[in-house]
């Protein structure tokens, strides 16, 4: 079972120039790796790490190794959602041998996090942005204390609704053979078993509205 705790972020106006920064930059990598994706027809993860790293950190020095990684996990994340799932106008299946068409992320697209990029200890809040880490407290419901500490961390994300403030969502799953000791692990670091988000999602229309979909002619 799946539990999720969304968090607004109290920022400043630096830290949200930060935050937006980030966010900019992330679909930047993004975008960068979606012709890959286009002319290859290559999502999985692994393979598509394999085939982009390198060139990614050469492309975008000022951006984290491992903040990388989580791109390549968001795309290819993305990628399944639009071309494997059922109600998805462009799933592989109904597009057969026709081009993929090409994925655009917007600016204002959700940024991934793992435990390398974010952690929370002791009621505050540690994350990576292009200009050092910010700091945020962070007051938790006794609740939630709950989840955090009984409950696997299997990813966060950092998102805003248009021109709105930021906020984080923690997913958990049930952990019951979980370690005291043990870190969290998170879905940028799992397997590539498909996670449906919520952003975006419709009744029928399985298209993150951060993503616009660019059919090939």
């Amino acid at each position: 079972m799946n539990s999720i705790v969304r968090i607004p972020l109290t920022a400043s106006l630096e830290q949200n120039a930060k935050l937006l920064a980030l966010q900019a930059a992330f679909a930047q990598v993004c975008n960068a790796m979606s012709p890959v994706v286009q002319q290859t027809r290559c999502w999985n993860r692994v393979a598509l790490h394999h085939m982009v790293y390198k060139s990614l950190r050469a492309q975008f020095p000022a951006i984290g190794s491992q903040m990388v990684c989580n791109a390549i996990y968001s795309v290819s994340r993305t990628c399944r959602l639009v071309f494997q799932h059922p109600d998805s106008p462009f799933n592989i299946a109904k597009l057969g041998t026709k081009p993929l068409p090409l994925l655009r992320f917007d600016r204002n697209c959700p940024v991934y996090f793992d435990r390398h990029t974010l952690s929370v200890k002791k009621g505050q809040l540690s994350m990576y942005t292009l200009d050092g880490r910010l700091r945020f407290d962070l007051a938790l419901s006794p609740e939630n204390e709950v989840m955090f500490h009984d409950l696997k961390l299997q990813e966060v994300v950092l998102a805003r609704t248009t021109d709105g403030p930021f906020s984080l969502t923690f997913s958990f799953v049930e952990a019951a053979a979980r370690s005291p000791n043990d870190a969290p692990l998170l879905a940028s670091e799992l397997s590539d078993d498909l996670v449906v988000p919520e952003h975006g999602m419709g009744a029928k229309v399985a298209i993150p509205e951060y993503v616009m979909v660019e059919e090939a002619t």
